[in-house]
């Protein structure tokens, strides 16, 4: 039942640029299929820091809080979710055109361990509604972050030059 996930697409801005927008985790309810509202729990950064997210699907709304795992600026930002561990992240490759981005979830050993726990009998289930889930917001969170990205160039159609 353990799974990882990986989805790609060329966006239009440098590593570093996209790093920016999808390290603010403010920002995440601007592109995500379920989170609507993340708030940073402290002043802290970086690796350690923690956040939590509001999240809402038709069948329910919950809350989660994520510690951040990687902060490598231009590379890759990533975070664990809970208890259960679920890693989810973006990976950043320069590329002439932008940058490849990859959003990235692993759910693993440890979240089969904390689902059945919480789920019992019904945590295959469970564990396949986010697996299916993962699979269908992946592609439209990277196409959202796109056209974010898209809208921060100069009318020329060339990018902003950033620092």
């Amino acid at each position: 039942m353990a799974y990882e996930l990986e989805s790609s697409l060329l966006v239009p801005a440098s590593p570093m640029t996209v790093y920016r927008l999808v390290s603010d985790v403010t920002r995440t309810g601007e592109w995500s299929e379920q989170t609507y509202l993340v708030q940073w729990d402290g002043d802290d950064r970086g690796e350690g820091a923690t956040f939590t997210g509001h999240n809402r699907t038709p069948d329910r709304e919950w809350s989660t809080i994520s510690t951040v795992v990687t902060a490598l600026p231009g590379e890759e930002f990533a975070w664990s979710v809970g208890d259960a561990g679920v890693t989810w992240g973006y990976r950043m490759r320069p590329s002439p055109e932008g940058t490849m981005l990859t959003e990235f979830t692993r759910f693993g050993p440890r979240a089969e361990v904390v689902f059945s726990q919480r789920f019992g009998e019904d945590a295959a289930r469970q564990i396949e509604i986010r697996r299916q889930a993962a699979v269908g917001g992946m592609p439209v969170t990277l196409s959202r972050i796109s056209e974010l990205l898209a809208s921060q160039r100069c009318p020329a159609g060339r990018p902003r030059i950033t620092p």
